[in-house]
């Protein structure tokens, strides 16, 4: 049995990261504007009370209540002064939208302020509509992004004002926020003023997904001459400095390391340094009995500190199943928001692991506990640190903790699969919903001719992977990858991606993986088909029945294709043609014409449209026994009028059926 969804519901799966979303309007002009798009995004609208009575602000009285059938999408009013009510709401909201002027919000918010990494995002849009600013926590706080997809909602022009988007950069405060990495210690203000000079910043990566190094723009600031590509100068072995040891180093202006270390940088260098943790770092636990989440977490604090590790890096923590119930476990996990792994016995003992115990196989029957859940999570077969165990005095129980390093960091995130229809090709034809797919993603991936169509909408930090056009279940495979690592990816077609696109291959490979339906979340985005684009661009050819048949016979036998136009060509269905005619492929056209003479008048109308709305649209309005004399080629649709299709003044008509003068009833 299916369960309903809301289609509103729907297109709020691109504004989750910025949930709870606050929107506040103190005109009936904004009131009005604001409407719509907090009911499209989930957020809500806070009307002053003299609005409360005001028709065109489509107002409550009072409490929240629900529109359009939607409990998520409410409008409420507030009492007393905005600056009061902002007070209430400042530290419940991801994101607050004004539609105010710009200097009347920051004179609002400026005493809330507190610090960018824990700010909500700030946006503001004018009264007309035409600009969404964002204001303040650009980076951090995700404002660039939210006013781009608000922009996109509203048909606006987003203003962004920070020097890395500029520049095409991602912002180094955010650099590692799709992966999950830990934001570490260092000066992230300077190592970004740094960046907005364009001078050189040395990267030092020992882990974590290099995506982000493939996908900068020509010119980056970014040095990577540190890394395993140049020995040379990697840094030795961490001895508890930050300079290197005395290698020789390029000059840069500042350094990133991308570690699983902790790094104590010294005060008396004036380079700016800041190092981002990828989670990478699986703690295995072994505990007796009723042992303290104080105890396990000492334990744990103790062996990082000794072993220069960043509790940052941790991805989460293992342990045998017997323990899944333990009380300091259930807490310690709880508490740091770490993922619990479990594993049986039978699993644990295949596992080799340096310091087995007979007295825990006798106990639990696996001679390791630790160390073995470690590896196991981890998918390694070498510890980082062997296991070692503790007691705390005045706390019950003991605990063993051992580390081991896992080769692809854990995200903590639910991936997403955005199955996006691009239209005929211009960015105007997509529909906002679509377009905002694309740009929220943190991964887009589609045919390289695609990608181009919509580089507009594309932003600095995006993983674009453009794949040849022979490559289509690859694409598949890649977007699933990384939407089960928890990536958020858009998965572009053109015209409609369930329509000869990508969206039912995307949803087979799923299905073959065996795919629980949830996870990843898949969301499909329509968009306007190529018969629908080169039907509007001769007329109304399609105002009957129709059908759309591809002639390629790469997927489909050709028996059962010559089947469907026999069909189509004796049921008298207007008819669509896609992939007519290929540079190898040249006699599936003249077949269909040769069908379709036995039941249509040679003068039945024909258009060939190519590149529909693109710059290289080419149109030809022609007849069934003439059709062969037009250029058609792969990115032809042709269209196939029925027995009473007409064309007048160069326009082509399919006739529906009414009377001038009457009214069809249904």
């Amino acid at each position: 049995m299916l369960n309903y969804i809301d289609g509103s519901a729907l297109s709020k799966l691109l504004f989750e990261e910025y949930q709870p979303l606050a929107a506040i309007a103190t005109t009936p002009t904004a009131a009005k504007l604001l409407l719509p798009l907090t009911q499209a995004i989930g957020a809500t609208l806070w009307v002053p009370e003299s609005l409360g009575g005001g028709q065109d602000a489509h107002p409550t009285s009072g409490d929240a209540l629900p529109t359009r059938g939607d409990a998520h999408s409410t409008r409420k009013v507030y009492s007393g002064s905005l600056k009061e009510h902002l007070s209430n709401i400042w530290q419940g909201n991801g994101g607050l939208i004004f539609c105010l002027a710009t200097g009347a919000v920051v004179r609002l918010i400026a005493p809330l302020l507190e610090d960018k990494s824990r700010d909500p995002a700030v946006v503001v849009v004018d009264e007309a509509g035409k600009f969404v600013i964002s204001l303040c926590s650009g980076h951090q706080g995700g404002a660039d992004k939210l006013a781009n997809a608000i922009a996109l909602q509203l048909a606006a022009t987003p203003v962004i004002a920070g020097a890395s988007a500029g520049l095409g950069l991602p912002g180094i405060d955010i650099l590692g926020v799709p992966f999950g990495w830990h934001k570490g210690e260092g000066d992230w203000n300077k190592v970004a003023a740094v960046i907005a000079r364009g001078e050189s910043v040395q990267v030092f990566q020992e882990v974590g997904s290099t995506l982000w190094q493939s996908h900068l723009p020509e010119g980056h600031p970014f040095d990577f001459e540190g890394t395993e590509d140049n020995p040379l100068i990697f840094p030795p072995p961490y001895t508890g400095g930050d300079e290197g040891g005395g290698c020789q180093f390029p000059i840069p202006k500042a350094r990133i390391w991308i570690s699983f270390t902790q790094r104590r940088f010294s005060p008396e260098s004036d380079l700016p340094k800041v190092q981002w943790h990828p989670r990478v770092l699986w703690v295995g636990i072994g505990c007796e009995r009723g042992t303290s989440k104080e105890l396990i977490e000492t334990a744990i604090e103790q062996v990082f500190r000794a072993n220069h590790l960043a509790l940052g890096a941790i991805a989460g923590i293992a342990t045998i199943d017997l323990k899944a119930d333990e009380i300091g476990l259930v807490e310690l996990y709880s508490n740091r928001n770490w993922p619990l792994r479990i594993f049986p016995a039978q699993v644990l003992r295949s596992f080799t692991v340096p310091n087995p115990s007979a007295v825990v196989e006798a106990e639990v029957g696996t001679p390791s506990v630790a160390e073995a859940a470690a590896l196991c999570a981890a998918g390694s077969e070498t510890l980082l640190v062997a296991k070692q165990v503790f007691r705390l005095e005045g706390q019950p129980g003991a605990c063993t903790v051992a580390v081991a390093q896992a080769e692809q960091e854990y995200t903590g995130r639910t991936g997403k699969l955005l199955l996006v229809g691009i239209g005929p090709g211009q960015l105007n034809q997509m529909t906002p919903a679509a377009q905002t797919a694309v740009a929220q993603a943190d991964a887009v991936i589609g045919y390289s001719l695609y990608i181009d169509l919509i580089s507009p909408l594309l932003r600095p930090g995006q993983i674009v992977e453009a794949l040849p056009i022979t490559q289509e279940v690859q694409r598949a495979q890649r977007a699933i990858e990384l939407a089960n690592w928890g990536l958020t990816v858009a998965v572009v077609s053109s015209g409609d991606c369930g329509i000869y696109g990508m969206a039912g291959l995307v949803m087979e490979e799923l299905q073959a993986q065996g795919w629980d339906g949830k996870t990843p979340r898949v969301q499909v985005f329509p968009g306007i088909t190529a018969l629908q684009a080169a039907a509007s661009r001769v007329g109304a050819p399609l105002m009957h029945d129709f059908c759309a048949i591809s002639l390629s016979d790469l997927l489909t036998p050709w028996e059962a294709i010559e089947k469907r136009l026999l069909a189509a060509a004796m049921a008298d269905f207007v008819t669509a043609l896609y992939n007519p005619r290929s540079r190898t492929r040249t006699d599936q056209i003249a077949i269909a014409q040769s069908i379709f003479l036995q039941y249509r008048d040679r003068n039945t109308p024909v258009a060939l449209v190519k590149d529909a709305y693109r710059y290289s649209e080419h149109i030809t309005i022609t007849t069934l026994d003439k059709m062969l004399e037009g250029n058609i080629d792969m990115l032809t649709t042709v269209i196939i009028g029925n027995s009473n299709t007409r064309t007048h003044a160069e326009w082509i008509i399919t006739p529906r059926g009414y009377k001038i003068g009457e009214v069809d009833s249904h």
